[in-house]
């Protein structure tokens, strides 16, 4: 039985499968009752987010006849009396929200979607409101007239009525809140011209005084609403209200307010992967917004989808919301007959420039329907009604047993994909297709459960899944060929805590998900209430989140291989178990050479250090076979003092990720008892003394590795620097919104003069060139600087930290912090982004360039190349390549990816 390494509470039990998701930046939604509780896999027992759902009125779009309540398509509605609650969540990709984080789309039962982002300036634990998409939704279908385009005309009728039926409270149902809106931003559909900004629509609704407020539709011509009779109704418990006589909404029929109803009713909805089009398809970005989006799939009652194109912001800020953001509907597709259940996406590598786009969907029918979509469409996409996929391949389900839950994997084949299809009735099945051939294969169905599948996790590549149900049951399964296998999670995890104050008294699994890197599987578990103590457990705990390590998930592929040294070092584990450690890290490091992958190993860094603690040998050896291949691509039987001797000197030859990578390692593995400031100082004194460094010798030659690794990317940064500023000193260019400036070139020159004995003999000529270059030119450079407290010289002597002069002998010095990317000194009356890693200080972000080099930059200064004078740019650390973000107090929650 498989043992949790760590488990936190939560103050609500979740009700709908797949409750949990897993951020790009190594955050945890949970969809727990009335609330969406966000926390740090690093810090569980650390701060929260919240999202709270209030309560939201009926969209006014028609009224009916009284004795149409008790109709066939009317009854469900007005009998229905659901607990105000959270049904679906879903991440965005990294880079959507205006501090390049996530944002979390919520789906609610009253059928809202809404979108919030973290509260990175405003300092609370309640993330912010964005956009409400259902609002949005309904003033498409208002303007026109919710008419379905392949339905007939209906009728309906502009008459006063005086005999309404009403399908929820009658005071509520006609004091219809009237929202303000504000028709100059960048938020709206572009089809109707509505558009919000993001400080508008954050700022809630707004109402006048405490009479009953406007009417949200628009009034009928030639009726006075003003003269009105207004009867008090008696109500049970509840005081006497008014209504008006007569209303202006327009009366319509039971199957036409079903209809429209089961429009706005929303139950499911999915981010697509990031898209990303060249300048030649999609033309120059509108409204301040990149060539970077993400669809946003609603899926609603009547069995349509709602296609939401959201446009990633064309620069990054963290002092300020104001970065805008473009949302358009792209398209309403007819996916199924009956309510939409299950949505998923998947992004498949293909030959053409333009990517395929797989969207999986599930009804309550029993029906599952593939559809596949081109990046470029996208951007072209003008008639709503034309959603621009096309069904690649339907699923029929006999027995109608409705679909639960969906789970779509690209493979690393071309054109092939994985599709897990969880049904109510516990069964699911597992379908291999190939998009080229449009052929498909299923394995299954499998009875795995005895209640409804509530949540599938693909890892490693898809080899793995790991499914859950409702009758709190997780289950493991190994894919061969077109077959599944159970396997057993291990058992055995490093860093093994107990937790006495968490009950082990769980009655349902409503989602799991894997961990960044697939070492971890995290799942959100619903206490049995009826056994736990009524007095103190039962009122505080409702649901956990447990945590168990996939670490050790055998594969037979590696059956024959073995370690190289004694097993008996390694209480606890056997030698099977150790060598799929070993496999399964070196596996998970190998997937962040590509830069598209969000550089979050919290992991893959939590499984080394407390593998650390009981077995430092065996972390000795996976680093080894580490850097070993990646930075000599030869495995070195060596010592690991001999293997890091030979990488220092290879360093050149690596790609940025790869630096980024080692310089994490270094800093969260195996320098992990000491902080980053006393790290960074003692870097600075390496060159000076190595006896200050660590008498350790082997610790010593970490920390050479360390400081020869961050000065390869300082020299990266310098050279590219200096190669555009040519490029941009004999024009007028300035720095533009979303695009990198050389910066801080006198601070480089002087760098690259105190590092002349280590830095590359290329780099010292290029900076020779540079004098050169001003003094032909007559230009100079202010590389004078001054304290922001007393006004005194700042001399460069580091490009950590500096220190004034003061303002006469006796004066008092101050110590500046410098910024990583352009090492000038910081100011002090803006707000500065901050690595969570090395602790370091930046004001000007770095250029994307800099993160995608494969290995030491070529400087040419006389030839540079034209991507130097626009060049993107990223809030990531320039030295451990994650995600900045801006300095949050301690009581507040902040994401880790280290």
């Amino acid at each position: 039985m498989a043992s949790r390494f760590q488990a936190v509470t939560l103050v609500d039990s979740p009700s709908y499968p797949n409750s949990i998701a897993w951020s790009d930046d190594n955050l945890i939604a949970v969809a727990s009752g009335h609330l969406v509780t966000i926390l740090n896999p690093a810090l569980p027992f650390g701060p929260r987010g919240l999202i709270s759902i209030p309560k939201s009125e009926p969209y006014p779009f028609g009224v009916v006849k009284r004795e149409d309540l008790a109709s066939g398509c009317l009854l469900p509605t007005t009998l229905s009396r659901d607990p105000r609650s959270v049904r679906s969540i879903s991440w965005s990709n990294l880079g959507m929200a205006p501090n390049f984080g996530c944002l979390l789309a919520v789906c609610t039962t009253e059928g809202r979607v809404k979108l919030y982002r973290p509260p990175f300036c405003d300092f609370c634990a309640e993330w912010i409101e964005v956009l409400d998409i259902t609002e949005r939704l309904y003033d498409y279908l208002a303007s026109i007239g919710f008419e379905d385009p392949d339905s007939p005309p209906s009728e309906i009728s502009n008459e006063p009525v005086t005999d309404h039926g009403y399908l929820d409270d009658p005071s509520d149902s006609v004091r219809v809140k009237e929202r303000k809106r504000k028709r100059t931003n960048t938020f709206g559909v572009r089809n109707f011209g509505s558009e919000t900004s993001c400080d508008q629509i954050s700022s809630g609704s707004e109402f006048e005084g405490d009479g009953p407020p406007k009417s949200r539709c628009t009034k009928s011509e030639g009726r006075k609403s003003s003269n009105q009779i207004v009867p008090a109704i008696e109500t049970r418990g509840r005081p006497s209200k008014k209504i008006p006589e007569v209303c202006s909404l327009p009366l319509i029929t039971a199957d036409q307010y079903a209809s429209r109803s089961a429009m706005l009713s929303s139950l499911v909805v999915a981010w697509s992967p990031l898209l990303k089009l060249s300048f030649e398809i999609c033309g120059a970005p509108e409204n301040n917004s990149s060539n970077c989006f993400s669809l946003l799939a609603v899926g609603s009652k009547s069995g349509k989808i709602s296609l939401w194109r959201i446009n990633a912001p064309q620069y990054y800020c963290i002092e300020l919301s104001v970065a805008p953001t473009t949302v358009e509907l792209i398209g309403i597709l007819k996916a199924h007959s009956s309510w939409v259940t299950a949505i998923s996406w998947a992004l498949l590598a293909s030959e053409s420039s333009s990517p395929q786009v797989l969207l999986a969907t599930g009804s309550s029918d029993g029906s599952v329907r593939i559809w596949v979509g081109h990046s470029e469409e996208f951007m072209k996409s003008t008639e709503v009604n034309n959603a621009p996929f096309y069904p690649l391949k339907e699923i029929i389900n006999m027995c109608a047993v409705p679909v639960s839950v969906l789970s779509l994997m690209p493979t690393q084949s071309l054109h092939k994909m994985l599709l897990a299809v969880g049904r109510t009735s516990g069964a699911f099945e597992v379908w291999m297709g190939d998009t080229s051939m449009k052929k498909f294969n299923k394995a299954g169905p499998y009875d795995a459960h005895d209640q409804v599948v509530t949540g599938f996790a693909w890892a490693f590549d898809g080899c793995f899944l790991y499914s859950c149900s409702q009758d709190n049951f997780v289950r493991s399964w190994s894919l061969h060929g077109c077959s599944l296998s159970e396997v057993p999670i291990p058992s055995s995890s490093p860093g093994m805590r107990i937790f006495s104050d968490i009950p082990d008294l769980f009655i349902s699994c409503l989602g799991l998900v894997v961990s960044p890197s697939n070492l971890a599987v995290a799942m959100v578990r619903s206490f049995d209430v009826n056994q736990l103590d009524q007095m103190y457990e039962a009122r505080l705990q409702k649901a956990a989140i447990e945590f168990f390590w996939i670490g050790g998930q055998q594969k037979d592929i590696l059956s024959n291989t073995s370690l190289k040294f004694d097993i008996e070092a390694f209480p606890g584990f056997t030698e099977k178990e150790l060598v799929y450690w070993e496999s399964n890290i070196l596996w998970a490091l190998k997937q962040y050479k590509h830069c598209d992958k969000p550089l979050v190993i919290w992991d893959i860094v939590a499984a080394l250090v407390a593998f650390k603690r009981s077995a430092p040998s065996f972390v000795d050896h996976v680093l080894v076979k580490w850097l070993s291949i990646s930075f000599v691509d030869v495995h070195l039987e060596n010592s690991i003092g001999k293997v890091l001797q030979h990488v220092c000197k290879n360093l050149c030859k690596a790609s940025s990720r790869q630096l980024h990578l080692l310089n994490i390692i270094c800093r969260r593995v195996v320098l992990s008892e000491l902080k980053a400031d006393e790290i960074n100082i003692d870097l600075l004194n390496l060159g000076v003394d190595d006896a200050n460094c660590s008498q350790d010798k082997l610790l010593n030659l970490w920390m050479e590795l360390l400081s020869s690794s961050e000065r390869e990317l300082r020299e990266r940064l310098v050279g590219f620097s200096i190669s555009a500023y040519k490029s941009l000193a004999s024009s007028s260019s300035t720095s533009e919104p979303g695009y990198w400036y050389p910066l801080g070139i006198a601070q480089m020159e002087q760098w690259a003069a105190n590092n002349s004995r280590r830095v590359h003999k290329q780099a010292k000529a290029v900076a020779t060139k540079m004098i050169t270059y001003k003094r032909s030119r007559r230009r100079k450079l202010e590389g004078k600087e001054q304290c922001s407290y007393c006004s005194a010289l700042v001399p460069f002597d580091s490009p950590e930290f500096a220190l004034c002069t003061g303002l006469d002998s006796k004066g008092q010095k101050h110590k500046l912090a410098r910024c990583a990317v352009s090492m000038q000194v910081c100011p002090i009356t803006t707000p500065l982004w901050q690595c969570k890693c090395c602790q370091r200080w930046i004001s000007n972000l770095a250029p994307e360039s800099l993160f995608t080099m494969s290995q030491h930059y070529s400087l040419d200064f006389n030839s540079s190349p034209a991507s130097s004078i626009k060049v993107a740019s990223k809030p990531l650390c320039p030295l451990c390549g994650i995600l900045l973000q801006r300095s949050q107090p301690e009581f507040l929650l902040s994401p880790l990816p280290v």
